[in-house]
C-alpha cells in the first residue's frame, strides 16, 4: 500500500478539491453537472438552461457537491456533498422538494428502482434511507429525517448502486471491498441481510456499474479501482468473473522513481444501453477507454481508446442515457475558477457509443455537440477553456482522489499526536 505523508494543512486543502460530475436523465432530456458547489442543468429538448429553485429561500449548496443522480423514471434528481446537505429536486418544476441534513459529509447517493427511496452514504461509512412517498412535489420539506440502513464501520463509502431488479443495494468503500445487501421491503427498519461480498481489488474501489441486456436482465457488476483494474462480478455470489488491467494495457503505468510502478486509478465507469460496451475514465488518459463486455462468456476486453484531439482533457465523470448512443464526459475541479462565481469545467461528447459501431466512436467537435454553444455556456461557465487550466484541473483531481481514498500511514508518534486532537478525546472543561 502506498504511504502518504503530508502536513495537516496540505491534506485538508487537497482533500477539499472536488472533481466535476455529470449525470443524464434516462430520457436524454436533461444533462446536469456539478462543479464545486455549483449545480448546472440544461434542457436538451428545449435548448436552454434550467434554473433550480429552493422555495425556502436558502442557498443551493454551500460546499462541494460530491454526488448527483437522476431517478430511474427521471422524476427526481438528488444532489449532496461536503455541506452535509442532501437535496431532492422535482424535475417537473426543478424546485427543491426536500432537504436532509446529514451528520457527516456525503460521499455517494442512489435511488431505488421505483423512485421511492433515496439512499446516501457519508464519510463515516453509514448508508441512510429517505422515504420520498410523503413528498408532494411542490412544497419544500426542510430537515426530513433519514434512518440508518447499513454501515461499513468507519470506511469511506465511494459508490452506491441498486441492482437492475431493485432487490439489492451495493456499496463500495475505501478498504477495497464491495458489499451486496438485500434491500428490505421496509428499509426504514434497516437492512440486515448481506447477500455477498465482492473481494479482489487491492486498492480503493472508486466506482460501480451494472452491465445487462434483454438476455441477461439481472446482468453482472463491473467495478473500477485505484489498482488500475476493471473487474467483472457475479454479485449475487461474490464470484470474480474477469479482470482487465486497464492501466498497463493503455500504457498509463508510470514509475515513481523508486523502482515501483504507480497505477492510475479508474475514476468512473459507464456502460452503454445494451451492456456490450463499458466506457472507462482513467487518470492520465486524455479520453476514454472502451471495454467490450461479453455477458454470455463473462469476459472483458479492450475494444478501443477514444482520444480527445487537440487538448489534454482527462474526464473525471461519465454519463449516458438509455435512449441515445452518446457518452457524455466532464473534466473540472472545484479549486479552479473562471470567475468569482463559477468553477471551471470542460464538457465533451463521444458519438456512436453502441456495441454495433464501437470502432466508429469519436469525440465530436464543440460545434456539433447537442445543445451547441448555449449548452457549453451553461455547463462549462465559459465557451472556451485554456489548455493550461485543463491540465491544472486534471492534476488537482488526481492528487485529491489519491489523498482522499488511499489510507494514510502514520508513525506511532504521529498517530498518538493525532489522537490527542480528536473531539471525542478532548476533556470538556
Amino acid at each position: 500500500m502506498e504511504e502518504i505523508n503530508m502536513e495537516e494543512g496540505d491534506q485538508t486543502r487537497e482533500m477539499g478539491v472536488a472533481p466535476a460530475l455529470i449525470a443524464l436523465d434516462p430520457t436524454h432530456q436533461y444533462v446536469s453537472v456539478s462543479v464545486g458547489s455549483d449545480l448546472r442543468v440544461f434542457n436538451l429538448r428545449e435548448g436552454c438552461g434550467v434554473s433550480l429553485v429552493d422555495p425556502t429561500g436558502g442557498c443551493m449548496h454551500k460546499d462541494a457537491v460530491r454526488a448527483i443522480r437522476f431517478s430511474g423514471n427521471g422524476k427526481l434528481f438528488v444532489s449532496a456533498g461536503d455541506d452535509k446537505l442532501v437535496k431532492v429536486w422535482s424535475t417537473e418544476s426543478w424546485h427543491c422538494i426536500a432537504t436532509v441534513t446529514s451528520e457527516k459529509r456525503v460521499s455517494a447517493v442512489a435511488i431505488d428502482k421505483g423512485g421511492r427511496y433515496v439512499c446516501y452514504a457519508d464519510k463515516f461509512g453509514v448508508v441512510y434511507a429517505l422515504d420520498t412517498e410523503c413528498f408532494d412535489g411542490t412544497n419544500a420539506s426542510l430537515n426530513k429525517k433519514a434512518v440508518p440502513l447499513l454501515a461499513h464501520y468507519c470506511s469511506i463509502i465511494t459508490s452506491l448502486e441498486f441492482s437492475p431488479d431493485g432487490k439489492f443495494i451495493l456499496s463500495a468503500d475505501r478498504d477495497f471491498k464491495i458489499r451486496v445487501t438485500v434491500f428490505p421491503k421496509n428499509p426504514l427498519d434497516g437492512a440486515h441481510e448481506i447477500q455477498s461480498f465482492c473481494l479482489g481489488h487491492t486498492e480503493f474501489v472508486s466506482c460501480l456499474a451494472f452491465v445487462c441486456n434483454v438476455d441477461f436482465p439481472q446482468g453482472n457488476l463491473v467495478s473500477g479501482s485505484g489498482d488500475s483494474t476493471v473487474r467483472l462480478w457475479d454479485f449475487t455470489t461474490g464470484s470474480l468473473l474477469d479482470t482487465c488491467d486497464v492501466g498497463s494495457k493503455a500504457g498509463l503505468s508510470q514509475s515513481n522513481g523508486k523502482d515501483a510502478e504507480v497505477s492510475p486509478a479508474v475514476t468512473d465507469l459507464c456502460p452503454n444501453f445494451d451492456g456490450s460496451l463499458v466506457a472507462v475514465a482513467i487518470q492520465n488518459l486524455s479520453g476514454i477507454l472502451l471495454l467490450s463486455c461479453n455477458l454470455s462468456f463473462r469476459k472483458l476486453s479492450i475494444a478501443k481508446v477514444v482520444s480527445i484531439p487537440g487538448e489534454t482533457c482527462i474526464p473525471s465523470s461519465l454519463g449516458a442515457a438509455l435512449s441515445e448512443p452518446m457518452l457524455w464526459m466532464i473534466m473540472g475541479a472545484s479549486s479552479l475558477r473562471v470567475s468569482d462565481s463559477a468553477s471551471l469545467a470542460r464538457v465533451r461528447v463521444v458519438s456512436n457509443f453502441s456495441g454495433v459501431t464501437e470502432q466508429e466512436a469519436t469525440v465530436v467537435d464543440d460545434s456539433d455537440i447537442p445543445g451547441g454553444q448555449p449548452l457549453l455556456q451553461k455547463l462549462q461557465g465559459s465557451l472556451s477553456v485554456g489548455e493550461e487550466a485543463i491540465s491544472a484541473a486534471a492534476e488537482a483531481v488526481k492528487t485529491a482522489l489519491r489523498n482522499l481514498l488511499i489510507k494514510k500511514q502514520y508513525s506511532t508518534e504521529r498517530r498518538e499526536h493525532r489522537k490527542c486532537g480528536r473531539n471525542d478525546k478532548k476533556i470538556k472543561k
